[in-house]
């Protein structure tokens, strides 16, 4: 049985009839079930038969530093469709104060855009979305796996070059703010074993740094 906010979308919204199919997910297991009834707040289904689903084999874990919420929004969407596991939005020390101050608010509607979003790609599991932390305090976090930090130092490997012949079955991207990292937070990064990586010489923005560096780690660490 579906209640609540998720049961009264399907019925008022899309409504939905008794006979309909739709794909129910626990988090772990997808089943085909059919519409049996719908009241004002419940959705009764059948379940008929277990479909099989992708479970990504890499585990990912995005840190990424908070910007404009319509950019960071956008990339959390886009995160979720690439099969990230965990996001830990970042108050970096170049991010905007009044960003930062209002994004402890926003955490409810991020939740929701990343239901939406596994819905939309068909997930079985959301993201973990954590609350904003410090740059330093998420680097020490993470001691295994692929562990990268998006640089615009001039010496940063292209991140082609830093995943190759790589092998592990979890992995860590850190992008920064608009205005790039601090040396403080640099060398916090550095400290706990991350690798500088570049994008190129292309100017990105943020979002677009989310796309492309997710697609990359995909690319060259899924099985």
């Amino acid at each position: 049985m579906m209640e609540g906010e998720a049961a009264h979308h399907l019925g008022r919204v899309l409504r939905a009839q008794p006979g309909q199919l739709y794909e129910l997910s626990d988090g772990t297991k997808v089943w085909l079930g059919r519409i049996d009834t719908v009241t004002r707040d419940t959705v009764e289904f059948s379940l008929l038969e277990e479909i099989a689903a992708f479970q990504p084999a890499l585990r990912t874990t995005l840190l990424l530093s908070v910007v404009k919420f319509d950019s960071f929004e956008w990339a959390l969407e886009k995160a979720t469709e690439l099969g990230v596991g965990r996001i830990v939005p970042l108050a970096a020390a170049r991010s905007e104060k009044a960003l930062l101050a209002a994004a402890v608010k926003r955490a409810g509607r991020w939740k929701k855009l990343l239901l939406e979003a596994s819905q939309q790609s068909r997930r079985i599991q959301l993201p973990i979305l954590d609350s904003v932390a410090k740059p330093e305090t998420a680097f020490a976090e993470f001691d295994s796996g692929v562990r990268i930090f998006l640089s615009e130092a001039p010496d940063a490997k292209p991140l082609r070059e830093v995943l190759q012949s790589q092998k592990a079955k979890s992995a860590v991207l850190a992008i920064g703010p608009e205005g790039g990292w601090t040396d403080a937070e640099l060398a916090a990064a550095r400290a706990v074993g991350f690798q500088d990586a570049s994008l190129g010489k292309l100017i990105l923005r943020t979002e677009t740094a989310v796309v492309a560096s997710l697609a990359a780690l995909n690319f060259t660490l899924s099985e």
